[in-house]
């Protein structure tokens, strides 16, 4: 059977606190050579990540309220507009995780809608919401997912790949039969080889989120 080739559906990321400007111009270089759907970089980078892919098709995916996601949703909301004047054209929100806890699911619609609303304002921005399922049980990620439809969210995904949890395709499931087929699936955290990424695309998934170490051996995996 042929391999597939997932380049076009990976968020390779450079969201370290410690990332140097030579690591983000390779992980830029490699995106345009195998064609990544975006590069994933801090609001900081925004800038110099669209004029190291300007000329390809790759987007530049910003952070926001990354990555406890507890930040206000005025600030994630200035966040995210700040980062589209700047050249996103994608935006991964963390949800407000203790919020979630408590069941305060008021503020946490409210907070996704503000990003959503902001960013749908300024033009044709997707928008996912991070859950980071590994700090909630089942019954939470189901709800999580509902608020995010109802919130206007593209996509919904699992994690930041800095707390607790990882995708897994139990996960995965719950989430893919938790929204419509309008809403996309992201796995994203431990995302590291050409065997998950086909045990995640075969659950549903058509974004995977991952560092720029993984994205080169998930391409080099699927080449036959």
């Amino acid at each position: 059977m042929k391999k597939k080739n997932f380049a076009s559906i990976l968020d390779a990321a450079l969201l370290e606190p410690e990332t140097t400007m030579k690591q983000l111009e390779e992980l830029c270089e490699n995106a345009k050579k195998y064609g990544y759907a975006a590069v994933g970089v801090m609001p900081s980078r925004v800038k110099t990540a669209v004029e190291l892919l300007r000329g390809s098709n790759v987007k530049v995916l910003v952070a926001v309220g990354f990555p406890f996601g507890m930040t206000t949703p005025s600030v994630k909301a200035h966040e995210a507009a700040e980062a589209i004047d700047n050249g996103a054209s994608e935006v991964d929100m963390v949800i407000n995780i203790g919020k979630m806890k408590d069941g305060d699911y008021t503020a946490v619609l409210e907070d996704m809608k503000a990003v959503v609303e902001t960013t749908k304002a300024k033009g044709d921005i997707v928008v996912k919401a991070i859950l980071e399922t590994g700090y909630l049980t089942d019954d939470e990620i189901v709800k999580a997912c509902q608020l995010a439809e109802e919130a206007g969210m593209d996509y919904v995904k699992t994690s930041t790949g800095f707390g607790e949890g990882y995708a897994t395709v139990p996960i995965l499931e719950l989430m893919r039969k938790s929204v419509s087929p309008k809403v996309g699936i992201k796995a994203s955290g431990k995302v590291r080889t050409y065997e998950k990424a086909l045990d995640f695309t075969n659950v549903g998934c058509t974004r995977l989120g991952c560092s720029a170490k993984s994205a080169i051996a998930i391409v080099q995996g699927g080449m036959d």
